[in-house]
């Protein structure tokens, strides 16, 4: 046997025994790793706080072998919000998928699993969110209108259309403003928890130069809605 030869079966002898020395997480393996996303919709102008849960279809999912610092892998959801990763060793799998914050912020959401040897593991389900109302709460109202023209009363009824601003406590320039609808309701969506005072303008009678009446309100946790004390009882010349 020369030398060459030696050396040609030396590697094919450090190529078979190489994979077999390996058994950390990764792939190479016969298990597989599977689960489904599911998107928590929260749509705007909805003041029920309600949100509208749906597979999270063509989602970026990623999986992190062992106790790696980066993912080994990633994958797109199909239409079910199902994924799978394949062909995978023995070992400790964390899978996750990134969330939205109203603010944009994207935070990621993980399950680990432990994955035996020709094993399918099914990974609980993530839920990741959309933004726009996740984690905030409403602050809802109403607003009561008496009509007069040149001093005189013409009618009363809900103020619809009237508009109605929101400022945090503290601070001069308001933030958000709506208007009022048909049957008298304003709501402000998208509240972080803190302290605030929502304002609307009345008119004097005689001299028909507008002020604003205030409201102060608490919001102390996220995911709910707050409702004024008392409705707004505001003039309205014609």
């Amino acid at each position: 046997m020369n030398r060459m030869t030696r050396f040609l079966m030396t590697l094919l002898a450090m190529a078979l025994i190489l994979p077999s020395c390996n058994k950390g997480e990764g792939m190479g393996g016969t298990g597989t790793v599977q689960g489904f996303v599911k998107l928590v919709h929260h749509p705007d102008d909805d003041y029920t706080l309600t949100p509208d849960t749906v597979n999270a279809a063509k989602t970026d999912v990623f999986i992190v072998y062992g106790d790696e610092n980066f993912f080994g892998d990633d994958i797109e959801t199909g239409a079910d919000g199902g994924y799978r990763f394949e062909y995978l060793r023995p070992g400790n799998y964390t899978v996750y998928a990134y969330s939205t914050l109203p603010s944009g912020q994207k935070v990621a959401v993980s399950e680990t699993v432990e994955l035996a040897r020709g094993a399918v593991v099914q990974v609980p389900t993530l839920y990741i969110h959309d933004g726009k109302a996740y984690g905030t709460s409403v602050v809802k109202g109403r607003v009561h209108a008496s009509y007069y023209h040149n001093g005189s009363w013409r009618g009363e009824g809900w103020a619809c259309e009237h508009r109605v601003y929101i400022r945090r406590v503290g601070e001069e320039v308001p933030f958000d403003d709506t208007r009022v609808g048909p049957d008298g309701y304003f709501g402000f969506q998208k509240l972080q928890p803190g302290e605030y005072e929502v304002f609307t303008a009345s008119d004097d009678i005689n001299t028909e130069i507008p002020d604003f009446v205030y409201q102060s309100i608490t919001v102390s946790e996220a995911g709910h809605i707050y409702e004024l004390e008392e409705q707004f009882e505001v003039i309205i010349n014609v």
